[in-house]
């Protein structure tokens, strides 16, 4: 029983921390705007449990800042940051790809091979979340099979920095169709063994999704 309360607070806190993310990066919660416990946890129906660790989640990757006796509140992040952290991040996924083609195992490839498959029914369903997990795996997958243990934990640590962008960027029209045939041509590179052509495959793979969040963003200004 306490298992099954542990696995739902958990996804309640999901569920918050998604929607504050893409209430963050799309502007519709300037920088500056205090996030108070209270009025979330009542917005969401939840306790304030999940709501602190949705916080602290959102804290972790940038996002909102935790101040003593003040509460939470929305970091100011300017698009030439959010430009610098996906140029490093780019750089650093098309390092690991590159160690990947020539270095992964059966296993790892077929591991890989098996996951982009699998995102093709989600993709069709047009499902943002089912997404953001399946990309999420299939770059830590990646990573492992540098068989680098400092670049992965490097990449992975830039990852999560960057994680509320990278999903938010999924948002914009066909984003996360145009993202999964990215993810085959980068696997097409890999399985012949060009180590440099799926580097560049992912550089611009990373770059094309940099391109959809300042598009999505600019969209919702708009709005």
């Amino acid at each position: 029983m306490d298992g099954e309360v542990i696995e739902e607070r958990g996804l309640l806190s999901d569920r918050i921390h998604n929607a504050l993310t893409d209430a963050i990066t799309s502007g519709s919660l300037a920088a500056g705007t205090a996030l108070d416990e209270q009025e979330l946890a009542s917005r969401f129906g939840a306790s304030r449990t999940p709501v602190r660790e949705a916080l602290r989640q959102l804290a972790f990757n940038g996002l909102v800042e935790l101040r003593p006796r003040r509460g939470a509140v929305v970091t100011r992040m300017t698009p030439e940051q959010i430009a610098d952290m996906f140029e490093t991040t780019a750089e650093i996924e098309a390092m690991c790809t590159r160690l990947a083609t020539y270095r992964m195992t059966l296993i790892e490839r077929s591991r890989l091979i098996d996951l982009h498959e699998s995102s093709a029914a989600i993709v069709e369903a047009g499902d943002v979340d089912a997404y953001d997990a399946f990309n999420r795996d299939f770059h830590d997958t990646l990573y492992q099979a540098t068989h680098n243990g400092f670049m992965a934990e490097q990449a992975l640590g830039l990852r999560w920095r960057l994680s509320a962008f990278r999903r938010t960027q999924l948002r914009h029209g066909e984003r996360i169709r145009l993202s999964r045939d990215e993810h085959g041509a980068i696997l097409a590179a890999m399985a012949q063994g060009d180590g440099e052509s799926a580097a560049r495959q992912m550089r611009a793979h990373m770059l094309n999704a940099a391109s959809a969040l300042g598009r999505y963003i600019a969209e919702q200004t708009e709005a």
